[in-house]
């Protein structure tokens, strides 16, 4: 199932660069549900994907998208299941494109991140402080909502120095956060923790986790299975392996991104990582 809200054009700052999806100059994004397993939904809209888990107890959210947006994404949940509140939210990870949207969707819930994420967000004088975490860890903690076991486990330095994914179990749906880009380059925020090495081995990880009937959810684009992640991490591999050996025959940042990579990797690069500013992350790694 496949539901739209219109939502009018806002601008993003993921992590510390403003990312303007050229989509929205031409058209009005949209908010979108898609069931994934009975009362378990991806949705989709001016931000990092949710994920959403409705029941008795009310709703279990992944990620919070922005402010801006969350009206839009509390309506949809409402058609989902009528009256359904938010009883506790989760952040994958600290970027305002997933954080954003926090006082504004939990509404007092409760809010759960890894320590860092909290940390992070108290320096942000701009952040609604009303967005916090209330509960932080490390290391796996479960939920049980619904009468379902979701299980939340942080991440060694990745894609921040504050990430965790989601596993719905009983589903066998998990949503990584930024730990996953579908079929593009991601961002791996050096200046807030991140790791090229830690981005690449906690890959491996969870590809020895799923199974080829998992249903990934990715931070960023379209629903991914162990297939699509497999192909993610063949590509952050072999262009690693090419800008290293260009580090190695001598050549600078500037002439690595004049170089460029090759031709295959060419529709990876996206309007917010594109492939000079791939290069240039790989290139520090």
């Amino acid at each position: 199932m496949t539901t739209s809200i219109r939502l009018f054009p806002v601008f993003a700052l993921l992590g510390s660069a403003l990312f303007v999806s050229s989509a929205w100059a031409a058209d009005a994004p949209k908010v979108t549900s898609q069931q994934l397993a009975p009362q378990l939904y991806l949705v989709k809209g001016s931000g990092g994907n949710i994920a959403a888990m409705l029941g008795k107890d009310g709703a279990l959210i992944i990620d919070a998208q922005f402010a801006a947006t969350a009206p839009l994404v509390k309506a949809e949940l409402d058609r989902l299941q009528s009256g359904v509140s938010v009883n506790t939210l989760v952040n994958t990870h600290f970027h305002k494109d997933h954080t954003d949207g926090n006082a504004a969707l939990a509404g007092g819930a409760r809010i759960i991140a890894h320590q860092a994420v909290l940390t992070r967000l108290q320096s942000d004088a701009k952040f609604n402080q009303a967005g916090l975490p209330t509960e932080t860890f490390s290391g796996e903690k479960t939920l049980s909502l619904n009468g379902q076991q979701v299980m939340l486990r942080t991440m060694p330095v990745s894609h921040t120095d504050g990430d965790l994914v989601v596993w719905f179990k009983a589903q066998n749906v998990l949503h990584m956060g930024d730990l996953f880009f579908a079929d593009r380059f991601p961002f791996i925020d050096l200046n807030s923790g991140g790791s090229v090495a830690g981005y690449i081995a906690n890959t491996k990880t969870i590809l020895s986790q799923v199974n080829d009937t998992t249903k990934i959810i990715p931070g960023h684009g379209d629903l991914m299975d162990k297939a699509g992640l497999q192909r993610f991490l063949t590509m952050m591999e072999q262009t690693l392996a090419e800008v290293q050996a260009m580090k190695a025959q001598g050549l600078s940042a500037d002439q690595a991104v004049t170089k460029g990579l090759s031709a295959q990797w060419k529709k990876w690069s996206w309007n917010f990582i594109t492939e000079e500013k791939w290069i240039r992350t790989l290139y520090q790694a």
